[in-house]
């Protein structure tokens, strides 16, 4: 259908948009400091922290990149989102509290400030700030691509500008995205998220509601599929087509890994009394289940309209989500709806440019013994750096959103959960197991990915791995293996920890 025929979903999208200019406009005025730009001030509610932390965990990944998961692989994608139970209480149980008092007790901004405050060593905080960078332009690439698939469907902008078109709408969100990024840091992104994540709360239960009414209810769509030459019974079973250790390689990355995300564990930082984060997992997990409603609903109502006759087959899966909206959505909850989608993605996005900088502007420098002068003002000039490189990669990544996302992921699990989770909570972890087990997380899924994905040198072997296996499941496994390995060999005894650190641990 021609976009000007549906103008209110370009007057929501515009206003959406301006809402963040005017958030950004806001940050910016109370931006004064590196601790505001950084942690903003570190004077959040529990509410505020956990819908931030929903808001930066959940992105275009799950609201564009798991419909089209779904659309590819059917249910057994959902193998994703089952750890979703128990996640939130163990980020809050072994992590959140933690690193919360860590910033107490020492100027601690990042991640790798708690890896540097836990170990002491330049090398493991280093590492870690490898780890970030590489996760960082990975998930934001994430972002921006999910970003230029739907703004592209939705200013109707491929039938004008053909090839050109995904560069031009990734350039138009990136504009806006960049100045409240730039403008506030993270007191901008944590405001916006607060936004953005009530709106992906509200619109994923509506869509959800509609998506299976324009299926013809429950029965009728997995009837649709079930009886579908295209889809068949396999896309209703939990493994369908994909592998078991496939599936169970997702739900390993994505309930273990979650202890290595530092977008969503530099949020704790930020709350104001650490005793209010008991009430964490209930506002997490409450969130995080109502928005996962939206990866369900379009998941299974986009292939039940293509079974139907109702719905050409999709040429790409990630257009799953815009296809349902702009063509069965009535036209206030698409407009709804594709605001919900962009602050998926740009609440995440935002968190990315922030950790991006904060590698070249603060963490880096001090790994080699150096500080920044001007932090704030360097922060926001690196801001754009990181962002652009990110924006490559998503203009040349042919492959789904979701694939892209799981790498990013992946990479942050592999890299940081060990030490993070494990040396936050074992006295005994040494700095030397917990340099060896990033730098082995980092290093095993970059290479386990090229080799995978790369055509440029046929000669390279495809990575060793049994069939079905993720290759982020596999440098997870190893990072933690490694880890408990040079702890074994190095920590006989207890090292000597900081009397601030070891009360932390303690505590």
């Amino acid at each position: 259908m021609p976009i000007l025929d549906r103008p209110l979903i370009i007057v929501t999208t515009l206003v959406y948009f301006l809402a963040c200019v005017g958030l950004g406009i806001w940050a910016l005025r109370r931006t004064r400091s590196a601790r505001d730009f950084w942690v903003a001030r570190q004077g959040l509610g529990v509410i505020v922290t956990g819908l931030a932390t929903m808001a930066a965990a959940f992105s275009g990944f799950v609201f564009l990149g798991g419909p089209g998961l779904t659309y590819r692989i059917g249910l057994s994608s959902l193998f994703i989102n089952l750890s979703i139970g128990f996640t939130p209480t163990l980020l809050a149980w072994t992590l959140a509290k933690r690193l919360r008092l860590l910033a107490e007790v020492r100027e601690v901004y990042t991640i790798p400030d708690a890896v540097l405050a836990r170990y002491g060593s330049r090398w493991a905080s280093g590492a870690a700030a490898v780890a970030i960078l590489v996760g960082t332009v990975g998930y934001l690439g994430a972002q921006l691509l999910a970003m230029g698939t739907l703004l592209e469907a939705v200013l109707g902008l491929r039938e004008p500008l053909g090839g050109a078109s995904l560069a031009a709408a990734v350039g138009i969100g990136l504009a806006v995205l960049l100045f409240y990024s730039v403008a506030g840091g993270m007191m901008a992104g944590v405001y916006t998220d607060v936004f953005q994540g009530a709106l992906m709360v509200l619109a994923a239960v509506a869509v959800f509601v509609y998506a299976m009414a324009a299926g013809g209810g429950w029965r009728a769509v997995v009837h649709s599929i079930a009886a579908s030459p295209r889809f068949g019974r396999q896309f209703l079973e939990p493994l369908g087509n994909t592998p078991a250790l496939t599936a169970l390689g997702f739900f390993f990355v994505f309930g273990i890994g979650v202890l290595g995300q530092p977008h969503m564990l530099n949020k704790f930082y930020m709350i104001r009394d650490p005793r209010r984060l008991k009430w964490l997992p209930l506002v997490l997990g409450s969130s995080q289940t109502l928005c996962l409603l939206i990866w369900l609903g379009i998941g299974l109502a986009v292939p039940a309209l293509v079974a139907q006759g109702k719905l050409a087959p999709l040429a790409k899966a990630d257009d799953a989500a815009p296809a349902f909206l702009l063509g069965f959505a009535p036209e206030p909850l698409a407009g709804f709806a594709v605001a919900a989608i962009l602050a998926a993605i740009m609440s995440t996005a935002d968190s990315f440019m922030n950790l991006g900088a904060a590698v070249f502007v603060r963490d880096l420098p001090r790994a080699f013994g150096r500080r920044v002068a001007n932090e704030l003002r360097w922060g926001r000039i690196a801001t754009v750096g990181v962002t652009l490189a990110a924006a490559l990669l998503a203009l040349f990544y042919d492959d789904l959103i979701a694939l892209l996302g799981t790498f990013a992921f992946g990479t942050f699990g592999a890299a940081l959960a060990p030490a993070l989770a494990v040396g936050l909570n074992w006295k005994r972890v040494t700095a030397a197991a917990a340099t060896a087990s990033i730098a082995t997380g980092t290093a095993l899924n970059l290479a386990l990915e090229f080799l995978a994905r790369q055509t440029f040198f046929p000669a390279l072997p495809k990575p060793p791995l049994p069939p079905g296996a993720l290759p982020t499941a596999v440098s997870l496994a190893a990072s933690f293996t490694v880890l408990l390995a040079v702890t074994a060999w190095t920590g006989r005894k207890e090292p000597d920890l900081p009397g601030d650190v070891l009360a932390v641990m303690e505590a």
